[in-house]
Protein backbone atom coordinates (compact mmCIF):
# COMPACT_ATOMS: atom_id res chain seq x y z
CA UNK A 1 0.00 0.00 0.00
CA UNK A 2 1.43 3.37 -1.02
CA UNK A 3 1.04 6.61 0.87
CA UNK A 4 -1.36 8.83 -1.06
CA UNK A 5 0.49 11.58 -2.91
CA UNK A 6 -0.11 13.95 -5.78
CA UNK A 7 2.24 14.88 -8.58
CA UNK A 8 4.76 17.59 -7.78
CA UNK A 9 7.75 19.34 -9.29
CA UNK A 10 11.16 18.65 -7.79
CA UNK A 11 14.46 20.48 -7.88
CA UNK A 12 17.81 19.76 -6.31
CA UNK A 13 21.17 21.42 -6.40
CA UNK A 14 23.28 18.26 -6.27
CA UNK A 15 21.62 15.60 -8.37
CA UNK A 16 18.46 14.74 -10.27
CA UNK A 17 16.36 12.02 -8.65
CA UNK A 18 13.44 10.32 -10.39
CA UNK A 19 12.27 6.98 -9.06
CA UNK A 20 9.35 4.98 -10.50
CA UNK A 21 7.21 3.04 -8.04
CA UNK A 22 5.49 0.02 -9.63
CA UNK A 23 6.36 -3.44 -11.00
CA UNK A 24 10.11 -3.81 -11.69
CA UNK A 25 11.54 -4.08 -15.19
CA UNK A 26 14.50 -6.45 -15.42
CA UNK A 27 17.91 -5.86 -17.02
CA UNK A 28 17.75 -2.11 -16.79
CA UNK A 29 18.94 0.33 -14.14
CA UNK A 30 19.32 4.05 -13.78
CA UNK A 31 22.73 5.65 -13.38
CA UNK A 32 23.29 6.46 -9.72
CA UNK A 33 24.81 9.67 -8.46
CA UNK A 34 27.62 9.06 -5.97
CA UNK A 35 25.99 11.41 -3.49
CA UNK A 36 22.81 9.37 -3.40
CA UNK A 37 23.00 6.56 -0.78
CA UNK A 38 20.08 4.71 -2.34
CA UNK A 39 20.14 2.92 -5.66
CA UNK A 40 17.75 4.03 -8.38
CA UNK A 41 15.82 1.21 -10.02
CA UNK A 42 13.78 1.44 -13.20
CA UNK A 43 10.09 0.65 -12.82
CA UNK A 44 7.00 1.00 -14.96
CA UNK A 45 4.67 4.01 -14.75
CA UNK A 46 3.65 5.81 -11.52
CA UNK A 47 6.48 8.30 -11.47
CA UNK A 48 7.29 9.78 -8.11
CA UNK A 49 9.65 12.57 -7.24
CA UNK A 50 11.34 14.22 -4.29
CA UNK A 51 10.96 17.83 -3.25
CA UNK A 52 14.28 19.37 -2.21
CA UNK A 53 15.85 22.70 -1.39
CA UNK A 54 18.93 24.18 -2.97
CA UNK A 55 21.03 24.89 0.12
CA UNK A 56 20.83 22.61 3.17
CA UNK A 57 20.94 24.52 6.45
CA UNK A 58 22.16 23.21 9.81
CA UNK A 59 22.87 19.78 8.34
CA UNK A 60 24.89 17.36 10.44
CA UNK A 61 26.65 15.45 7.66
CA UNK A 62 27.80 12.38 9.58
CA UNK A 63 24.42 11.48 11.03
CA UNK A 64 22.09 13.13 8.50
CA UNK A 65 20.27 14.81 11.37
CA UNK A 66 19.29 18.44 11.90
CA UNK A 67 21.56 20.41 14.21
CA UNK A 68 20.37 21.09 17.80
CA UNK A 69 19.57 24.71 16.87
CA UNK A 70 17.05 23.56 14.27
CA UNK A 71 15.59 20.95 16.62
CA UNK A 72 15.18 23.61 19.32
CA UNK A 73 13.38 25.93 16.92
CA UNK A 74 11.09 23.07 15.89
CA UNK A 75 10.25 22.24 19.51
CA UNK A 76 9.41 25.87 20.23
CA UNK A 77 7.24 26.16 17.11
CA UNK A 78 5.24 23.04 17.98
CA UNK A 79 5.03 23.69 21.72
CA UNK A 80 2.55 25.98 23.42
CA UNK A 81 3.15 25.31 27.13
CA UNK A 82 6.39 25.41 29.10
CA UNK A 83 7.81 25.90 32.58
CA UNK A 84 9.10 29.40 33.37
CA UNK A 85 11.60 29.37 36.25
CA UNK A 86 13.38 32.07 38.22
CA UNK A 87 14.84 32.76 41.66
CA UNK A 88 12.44 34.49 44.04
CA UNK A 89 13.44 37.37 46.33
CA UNK A 90 13.65 34.82 49.14
CA UNK A 91 16.24 32.86 47.15
CA UNK A 92 14.01 29.93 46.23
CA UNK A 93 13.86 28.57 42.67
CA UNK A 94 10.28 28.79 41.43
CA UNK A 95 8.78 27.37 38.25
CA UNK A 96 5.27 27.95 36.89
CA UNK A 97 3.46 26.67 33.83
CA UNK A 98 2.99 29.30 31.11
CA UNK A 99 1.62 29.51 27.61
CA UNK A 100 3.88 31.06 25.01
CA UNK A 101 4.17 31.94 21.34
CA UNK A 102 7.32 32.62 19.31
CA UNK A 103 8.27 35.26 16.77
CA UNK A 104 10.13 34.67 13.49
CA UNK A 105 13.45 34.29 15.34
CA UNK A 106 12.14 31.92 17.99
CA UNK A 107 11.88 34.53 20.78
CA UNK A 108 9.28 33.37 23.33
CA UNK A 109 6.37 35.74 23.95
CA UNK A 110 4.67 35.31 27.36
CA UNK A 111 1.50 36.63 28.94
CA UNK A 112 2.07 37.23 32.69
CA UNK A 113 -0.46 38.70 35.11
CA UNK A 114 0.01 40.60 38.36
CA UNK A 115 0.29 37.39 40.40
CA UNK A 116 3.56 36.64 38.61
CA UNK A 117 5.35 39.60 40.20
CA UNK A 118 8.38 37.45 41.03
CA UNK A 119 9.08 37.32 37.30
CA UNK A 120 10.03 40.96 36.90
CA UNK A 121 11.90 42.64 34.06
CA UNK A 122 15.61 41.75 33.79
CA UNK A 123 15.11 38.73 36.05
CA UNK A 124 17.33 35.85 34.96
CA UNK A 125 15.07 32.98 34.03
CA UNK A 126 14.66 29.82 32.01
CA UNK A 127 11.85 28.45 29.86
CA UNK A 128 11.71 24.67 29.57
CA UNK A 129 9.66 23.12 26.74
CA UNK A 130 9.11 19.44 25.86
CA UNK A 131 7.75 17.76 22.73
CA UNK A 132 6.41 14.22 22.97
CA UNK A 133 7.01 12.28 19.75
CA UNK A 134 4.44 9.51 19.30
CA UNK A 135 4.87 8.36 22.90
CA UNK A 136 8.37 7.02 22.18
CA UNK A 137 10.68 10.00 22.74
CA UNK A 138 10.54 13.44 24.36
CA UNK A 139 13.03 15.95 22.93
CA UNK A 140 13.24 19.16 24.91
CA UNK A 141 14.95 22.51 25.03
CA UNK A 142 15.59 24.96 27.84
CA UNK A 143 16.04 28.63 26.98
CA UNK A 144 18.25 30.65 29.31
CA UNK A 145 17.79 34.41 29.31
CA UNK A 146 16.06 37.22 31.09
CA UNK A 147 12.52 38.54 31.06
CA UNK A 148 12.20 41.68 28.99
CA UNK A 149 9.49 44.10 27.92
CA UNK A 150 10.03 46.15 24.75
CA UNK A 151 9.14 49.81 25.27
CA UNK A 152 8.18 50.72 21.71
CA UNK A 153 4.56 50.50 20.62
CA UNK A 154 5.29 48.93 17.23
CA UNK A 155 7.05 45.92 18.75
CA UNK A 156 4.32 45.41 21.32
CA UNK A 157 1.66 45.41 18.60
CA UNK A 158 3.69 42.80 16.73
CA UNK A 159 3.82 40.57 19.82
CA UNK A 160 0.09 41.07 20.34
CA UNK A 161 -0.50 39.97 16.75
CA UNK A 162 1.69 36.89 17.28
CA UNK A 163 -0.27 35.96 20.39
CA UNK A 164 -3.62 36.44 18.69
CA UNK A 165 -2.54 34.32 15.72
CA UNK A 166 -1.38 31.53 18.04
CA UNK A 167 -4.34 31.47 20.44
CA UNK A 168 -7.09 33.42 18.70
CA UNK A 169 -7.56 35.84 21.59
CA UNK A 170 -6.86 39.48 22.38
CA UNK A 171 -4.63 40.26 25.37
CA UNK A 172 -3.70 43.36 27.27
CA UNK A 173 -0.35 44.48 25.84
CA UNK A 174 0.78 45.49 29.33
CA UNK A 175 0.82 41.76 30.23
CA UNK A 176 3.06 40.69 27.33
CA UNK A 177 6.72 39.95 27.97
CA UNK A 178 9.52 38.16 26.13
CA UNK A 179 12.41 35.97 27.19
CA UNK A 180 15.58 37.30 25.61
CA UNK A 181 17.47 34.23 24.42
CA UNK A 182 21.08 33.99 25.60
CA UNK A 183 21.70 30.23 25.40
CA UNK A 184 19.68 27.10 24.71
CA UNK A 185 20.16 23.59 26.04
CA UNK A 186 18.76 20.96 23.68
CA UNK A 187 18.25 17.33 24.72
CA UNK A 188 17.11 14.45 22.51
CA UNK A 189 15.27 12.69 25.32
CA UNK A 190 15.21 12.08 29.06
CA UNK A 191 18.55 10.89 30.46
CA UNK A 192 20.36 12.16 27.35
CA UNK A 193 23.36 14.48 27.41
CA UNK A 194 22.30 17.95 26.30
CA UNK A 195 23.97 20.14 23.69
CA UNK A 196 24.37 23.89 24.08
CA UNK A 197 23.26 26.25 21.34
CA UNK A 198 24.30 29.91 21.29
CA UNK A 199 21.74 32.64 20.67
CA UNK A 200 22.91 33.55 17.16
CA UNK A 201 22.66 29.94 15.92
CA UNK A 202 19.24 29.59 17.52
CA UNK A 203 17.88 32.76 15.92
CA UNK A 204 19.29 31.99 12.46
CA UNK A 205 18.07 28.38 12.39
CA UNK A 206 14.78 27.47 10.69
CA UNK A 207 12.23 25.06 12.18
CA UNK A 208 11.79 21.81 10.29
CA UNK A 209 9.45 22.19 7.26
CA UNK A 210 7.71 18.86 7.99
CA UNK A 211 6.88 19.72 11.60
CA UNK A 212 3.17 20.46 11.18
CA UNK A 213 2.27 17.04 9.75
CA UNK A 214 5.15 14.86 11.00
CA UNK A 215 3.15 13.26 13.83
CA UNK A 216 0.18 12.36 11.62
CA UNK A 217 2.47 10.95 8.95
CA UNK A 218 4.37 8.82 11.47
CA UNK A 219 1.11 7.48 12.91
CA UNK A 220 -0.15 6.66 9.41
CA UNK A 221 3.03 4.77 8.54
CA UNK A 222 3.11 2.87 11.83
CA UNK A 223 -0.53 1.86 11.38
CA UNK A 224 -0.73 1.05 7.66
CA UNK A 225 2.82 0.19 6.62
CA UNK A 226 4.10 -2.22 9.26
CA UNK A 227 5.72 -4.55 6.69
CA UNK A 228 7.59 -1.66 5.07
CA UNK A 229 8.87 -0.41 8.42
CA UNK A 230 10.15 -3.87 9.39
CA UNK A 231 11.71 -4.29 5.94
CA UNK A 232 13.62 -1.03 6.37
CA UNK A 233 15.42 -2.57 9.37
CA UNK A 234 16.72 -5.44 7.25
CA UNK A 235 17.54 -3.48 4.10
CA UNK A 236 18.77 -0.04 5.15
CA UNK A 237 20.34 -0.79 8.55
CA UNK A 238 23.31 -3.05 9.29
CA UNK A 239 22.07 -4.88 12.38
CA UNK A 240 23.64 -7.82 14.21
CA UNK A 241 20.46 -8.75 16.04
CA UNK A 242 16.94 -9.87 15.22
CA UNK A 243 14.18 -7.26 15.40
CA UNK A 244 10.81 -8.34 16.76
CA UNK A 245 9.12 -4.96 16.36
CA UNK A 246 9.96 -1.62 14.75
CA UNK A 247 8.21 1.75 14.77
CA UNK A 248 8.88 5.19 13.40
CA UNK A 249 9.50 7.80 16.08
CA UNK A 250 9.68 10.99 14.04
CA UNK A 251 10.28 12.24 10.53
CA UNK A 252 12.04 15.41 9.39
CA UNK A 253 13.44 16.87 6.19
CA UNK A 254 16.58 14.70 6.31
CA UNK A 255 15.18 11.29 7.27
CA UNK A 256 13.41 9.43 10.04
CA UNK A 257 14.21 7.84 13.39
CA UNK A 258 13.11 4.29 14.26
CA UNK A 259 12.71 2.47 17.57
CA UNK A 260 13.71 -1.21 17.40
CA UNK A 261 12.87 -3.98 19.86
CA UNK A 262 15.00 -7.12 20.07
CA UNK A 263 13.95 -9.98 22.38
CA UNK A 264 17.59 -10.82 23.15
CA UNK A 265 19.47 -7.51 22.81
CA UNK A 266 17.08 -4.86 24.12
CA UNK A 267 15.76 -1.59 22.66
CA UNK A 268 17.60 0.46 20.06
CA UNK A 269 17.22 3.56 17.95
CA UNK A 270 18.44 3.98 14.38
CA UNK A 271 18.42 6.89 11.97
CA UNK A 272 17.51 6.17 8.32
CA UNK A 273 18.41 9.09 6.01
CA UNK A 274 16.45 10.15 2.96
CA UNK A 275 18.29 9.98 -0.39
CA UNK A 276 17.66 13.72 -0.70
CA UNK A 277 16.27 16.48 1.50
CA UNK A 278 12.48 16.90 1.37
CA UNK A 279 10.56 20.08 2.11
CA UNK A 280 6.87 19.22 2.10
CA UNK A 281 4.36 16.47 2.83
CA UNK A 282 4.09 15.32 -0.79
CA UNK A 283 7.85 14.94 -1.03
CA UNK A 284 8.00 13.01 2.25
CA UNK A 285 5.29 10.56 1.16
CA UNK A 286 6.80 10.14 -2.30
CA UNK A 287 10.23 9.45 -0.82
CA UNK A 288 8.84 6.89 1.62
CA UNK A 289 7.00 5.10 -1.20
CA UNK A 290 10.11 4.94 -3.36
CA UNK A 291 12.28 3.72 -0.50
CA UNK A 292 9.67 1.08 0.30
CA UNK A 293 9.67 -0.11 -3.31
CA UNK A 294 13.47 -0.27 -3.41
CA UNK A 295 13.58 -2.18 -0.10
CA UNK A 296 11.08 -4.70 -1.50
CA UNK A 297 13.20 -5.09 -4.65
CA UNK A 298 16.33 -5.78 -2.60
CA UNK A 299 14.54 -8.23 -0.28
CA UNK A 300 13.12 -10.17 -3.26
CA UNK A 301 16.57 -10.23 -4.94
CA UNK A 302 15.46 -8.25 -7.99
CA UNK A 303 18.53 -6.09 -7.42
CA UNK A 304 21.63 -6.01 -5.24
CA UNK A 305 21.76 -3.56 -2.31
CA UNK A 306 24.05 -1.08 -4.05
CA UNK A 307 24.12 1.44 -1.18
CA UNK A 308 25.82 1.80 2.17
CA UNK A 309 23.77 0.53 5.07
CA UNK A 310 23.40 2.57 8.25
CA UNK A 311 25.83 1.26 10.85
CA UNK A 312 25.21 3.66 13.75
CA UNK A 313 22.67 2.18 16.15
CA UNK A 314 22.01 3.71 19.57
CA UNK A 315 21.13 1.44 22.47
CA UNK A 316 18.24 2.75 24.55
CA UNK A 317 18.06 -0.01 27.18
Amino acid sequence: MLLQTQSLTTTTTHFSLSLHCSIPVSKSKFNVSKTNPFRKIRFKTLKCSISTVSEPTHLELKTHKPFPAEVSRTIMELGSVGTLSAITQEGWPLGIGVRFAVDSEGTPVLCLNDSNSQFSIDTKSSLHVQLEQCGLRTPQCTILGSIDKPDDEKTMKKFNSIWKKRYGEEVDESLLYVVSVERVLQMEDFKEVGKWVDSSDYRSAQPDPLRCFAENLVNEINTNHVEDVNRFCNVYADLNFQVSEAKLIWIDRLGFDMRLWSPLKGIFEVRIPFPAEVTDEKGAKSTFNCMSQLAWEVEKCFSAPDFEKVKEVKRIC
